[in-house]
């Protein structure tokens, strides 16, 4: 028998990423529309665990779909991975009579609310934001394209510095154990190598690479690298060994950082995320729960959120090839 859902609450957990504020408004506004009573819980499971919960209506989320960051605001939550924690919050719920989450962010806010759900018997939706993108069971997660868009733009900008000087230039962008954010600003920013975690290159073939470009009378390039690459110890050092075995190359090294998350998000993210926000107060009144709302083949589709959590997402191998193509 399916429980009757009549108040739900959305949160917004671990990093945070463009879009949140636009998933936030889906989810108020078609709680309203089914004639729900919609809650915001501030600060992620902390928030929940010490009752910061608001009633909230329609117009409390005008105006904030072009926002970056979050209105609720998000927070990592140690006492949340405690069972101590995690019955605090389910007290909180029911205090307010709230009857199904909605958790907005990435594996670490999904795999405590798969734990809550199980022992609770609670029904929780995930909605995927995080500009790594490394979600199983979404193609695109909330916030990548507008991270993307804002590290392509950098590295549009060093460009033309790394051009009037004939440097090689080293731009870190984030993904730490992803590398869906370098491959594509990388391929976007025309970049001569792209060094991601999932795919170790070498620092040898690294160098025989940009000795090549220079070769072929490129007297400047670009390497785009995740934070998570492991070619060297960090991208300073990388640099480093670099410019040492390849004299005539003059290197720099720029680290893009948390304005990637930062920023308006593009009108893809703000789609996304009221699609998905929609559907997942659809989905809560189907009975469904344990289960991410995702996007795939440009529809709407649920994963467990088991599946979201262990399976990992792989990189394109098409978009490795075309990086291959397009550096020659």
């Amino acid at each position: 028998m399916k429980k009757q859902i009549k108040k739900i609450a959305v949160m917004t957990s671990g990093g945070d990423s463009p879009g949140m504020n636009a998933a936030i408004r889906a989810v108020i506004r078609t709680a309203v529309f089914y004639k729900l009573d919609p809650y915001g819980i501030y600060r992620g499971y902390q928030g929940l665990i010490e009752g910061d919960i608001e009633r909230f209506t329609a117009r409390d989320v005008s105006n904030i779909i072009n926002r970056g960051g979050t209105i609720l605001k998000t927070a990592r939550s140690k006492e949340f991975r405690t069972v101590e924690g995690r019955k605090k919050a389910y007290e909180q719920l029911k205090k307010h009579d709230i009857d199904a989450l909605v958790v907005i962010g990435g594996d670490g806010s999904f795999t405590g609310a798969q734990i809550f759900s199980k022992e609770f018997d609670f029904p929780v939706i995930g909605i995927p934001a995080t500009i790594d993108n490394d979600i199983f069971g979404t193609d695109f997660s909330i916030g990548f394209d507008t991270a993307s868009n804002t590290a392509t733009e950098a590295i549009d900008k060093i460009r033309d510095t790394a051009s009037s000087h004939d440097r090689l230039f080293f731009i870190e962008v984030m993904g730490r154990n992803a590398g869906f954010l370098a491959l594509y600003s990388g391929i976007a920013g025309g970049a001569e190598e792209i060094l991601i975690p999932e795919e170790n290159i070498g620092i040898d073939r690294l160098v025989e690479s940009l000795r090549r470009s220079k070769r072929a009378g490129k007297t400047s390039s670009i390497v785009v690298v995740a934070e998570g690459d492991k070619t060297g110890k960090n991208v300073f050092e990388l640099a480093e060994y670099v410019e040492e075995n390849l004299k005539e190359y003059e290197s720099r090294v720029v680290i893009v950082g948390h304005i990637q998350r930062g920023g308006c998000p593009t009108t893809f993210d703000r789609v996304l995320a009221s699609r998905l926000g929609v559907r997942a107060v659809e989905v809560l009144l189907d009975g469904e729960s344990d289960v991410m709302v995702g996007f795939r083949n440009n529809t709407v589709e649920v994963t467990p959120l088991e599946e979201a959590i262990k399976l990992k997402r792989e990189i394109n191998k098409e978009l490795l090839a075309i990086v291959d193509i397009l550096t020659t």
